[in-house]
């Protein structure tokens, strides 16, 4: 049965709303992925909060095109699925990057992050990036360190302060 004019639009638009709705989307084959190993990566991809879908080829590139954004041309060529990311586009991609190395049916062919766009290696290396709740921490870390040297710091300053004023006033004699 074909597809209309109106429902392949429906699909375009909704292509578009995923979209601007994620922070970058990884594109993947999924030749010969069995319908369980699918799912169960679907599944991985919400948990690290983001969507896996399947799409279709020359629609997408209408969404990609409608959204000012252009991925390369052989991306989208055969069996394309796309993960599209939230906030966190590393852990989305180390989900699907590890389901690639484990299953022979899943290849990353790129990806598109806040406007940039990435070969399958690159989209290699963004998923060996740590979590952003791990990256926040380290960020954190990172800014209390010098804080906490400097309260040390002016901490040993006041007490040497102390030492030597406790040291003159034993020094002076007893008042009557």
């Amino acid at each position: 049965m074909p597809v209309t004019r109106q429902r392949k639009q429906q699909q375009v638009e909704g292509y578009r709303k995923w979209l601007e709705g994620s922070g970058g989307l990884i594109l993947a084959g999924y030749a010969g992925m069995s319908v369980r190993s699918f799912e169960e990566l679907r599944r991985k991809v919400r948990e690290a909060g983001g969507e896996f879908h399947v799409v279709k080829n020359r629609l997408m590139i209408l969404a990609l095109r409608q959204a000012g954004m252009e991925v390369p041309a052989e991306a989208l060529v055969g069996t394309t699925a796309v993960g599209f990311a939230g906030e966190d586009v590393p852990a989305v991609a180390k989900v699907i990057v590890d389901t690639a190395r484990q299953s022979g049916g899943l290849q990353v062919k790129g990806g598109l992050v806040e406007g940039r766009i990435y070969g399958a290696r690159q989209v290699e290396r963004l998923a060996e990036l740590p979590p952003m709740p791990v990256v926040r921490a380290q960020l954190i870390g990172l800014l209390q360190a010098p804080a906490s040297r400097l309260a040390g710091v002016l901490a040993g300053s006041v007490r040497q302060v102390v030492n030597v004023v406790k040291a003159y006033s034993e020094s002076q004699p007893a008042a009557a």
